[in-house]
């Protein structure tokens, strides 16, 4: 078959199944386009992506001045590793530091390797900043997280299904409840503790939003314990939640006239995803001064890591987030989305609840965990010109990207109102 010959859905499909390992379950649904808020299948027809890639194509697909930046500096400048510097670098970081309001960036590639970084930066800092005794330092991580599926990463998991066959695993995880203060201050009283690692909203667990106050607390205990809080914003950061980061609260940097403060400044920010708009794989991981300095040359790296491509389209990635008001919209948004929902659960008793905040929000569907109707569910929705995708068993995950407009998020409520109301299963 020749690499350019144009394929059936089927024929893709087919392909990925016979030659790629089975890692994944997608949808039936086989892309070649993509547009703002729309995608398009090899056959042609249009739909809506209720999913943007796991929240990294935030500035919708393809957008123009991304898609610009990228071309620019793919010819005159890809990579050069860090055994030099590059003209674009520095500025990136000076711009993402001032972005985001830390003193120091060190920039990676995926959302797992900035976990990685900040669990090695957080035991260093421990162990040099802190005092605690060479190979005792522990992170407090909650149950149900998802902060990517490297052995160090899924050692800190409960989830059979990331962990199972994959041993041994690496020590010096304690793992609680998610939105429980009683549990965290139970496991800060442990001396040997480097930092609380959290999802401020934990979206592959099925968007589950804690009490409006928990992570205002549990921050203020980590500070009194001298223990590091590390925010993994990797899907909840760049506007998504309907804040620059979930864990600003009622602040919202991404707005050009806000003056607030910050309900939660994270002393490690994880970020990814969205960083770049979906265009190119850009990871980082933010901190002050006296946390950053005790990384040392060799201690950390990656070749593409901070690459000149990388850079030039993160600064455009998070420039249209400032300059469209992405933070906002989605705000905005996401307030009538849950109420078009709640409709819903009104007219049947197939959706339970609706939960979430900004445009990451989840149905969660009146069925066991172990069912197949939400997957069923969104099987008809891609028949009805919408793209989503169960999360663990009976949860629907809707994340569109923040350029929705207000009239075609009330066509998706439409779609996925007739959808749900005519579902037999």
């Amino acid at each position: 078959m020749a690499v350019l010959q144009e394929l059936t859905s089927q024929q893709a499909i087919d392909l990925e199944n016979k030659y790629g390992a089975h890692n994944y379950h997608p949808l039936p649904v086989v892309l070649s386009k993509g547009d703002g808020v729309f995608v398009w299948d090899v056959e042609g027809k249009k739909y809506y992506d209720f999913l943007s890639a796991y929240s990294a194509v935030n500035q919708g697909h393809c957008h123009p001045k991304i898609i610009g930046a990228l071309k620019e500096q793919a010819e005159k400048l890809t990579l050069t590793s860090r055994a030099f510097y590059n003209d674009m670098l520095g500025k990136f970081e000076q711009f993402a530091t001032a972005y985001f309001g830390f003193d120091k960036l060190l920039p990676m590639n995926t959302g797992a390797e900035a976990v990685e970084t900040a669990l090695k930066l957080s035991r260093k800092w421990a162990y040099e900043k802190k005092g605690i005794a060479k190979n005792q330092a522990k992170i407090i991580v909650c149950e149900n997280n998802f902060h990517g599926r490297t052995i160090s990463i899924i050692s800190a998991s409960n989830d059979p299904v990331a962990t199972e066959n994959f041993g041994p695993f690496t020590p010096g995880f304690i793992t609680i409840p998610h939105n429980n203060i009683e549990a965290l201050t139970q496991a800060l009283e442990d001396e040997n503790v480097a930092a609380f690692l959290v999802e401020p909203i934990q979206g592959e667990a099925g968007v589950f939003v804690p009490d409006e106050d928990y992570l205002k607390k549990a921050h203020a205990l980590s500070k009194a314990k001298n223990v590091l809080f590390i925010a993994d914003e990797v899907q909840t950061g760049i506007a998504r939640t309907g804040r620059l980061l979930a864990s600003c609260g009622n602040c919202n940097c991404a707005d050009k006239n806000c003056s607030g403060t910050p309900d939660v400044k994270p002393d490690v920010l994880i970020l990814g995803k969205a960083i770049s708009g979906g265009v190119f794989p850009v990871s980082a991981v933010l901190a002050n001064d006296e946390i950053m300095e005790v990384i040392k040359p060799g201690n950390h790296g990656s070749t593409f890591g901070g690459n000149p491509l990388a850079c030039a389209v993160a600064m455009a990635a998070l420039e249209v987030v400032r300059d469209e008001a992405l933070a906002e919209n989605a705000e905005k948004l996401g307030q009538t989305f849950r109420a078009e929902m709640n409709k819903l659960i009104e007219k049947t008793n197939l959706v339970k609840l609706v939960r979430g905040k900004g445009l990451l929000n989840a149905i969660v569907i009146n069925d066991s965990e172990d069912s197949s109707t939400a997957w069923e569910i969104c099987v008809a929705l891609k028949e009805n010109g919408l793209l989503a995708k169960p999360t663990h068993g009976n949860i629907i995950r809707f994340a569109p990207p923040l350029v929705m407009t207000e009239e075609q998020l009330k066509d998706c409520v439409a779609i996925i109102t007739k959808t749900i109301l005519e579902f037999k299963k």
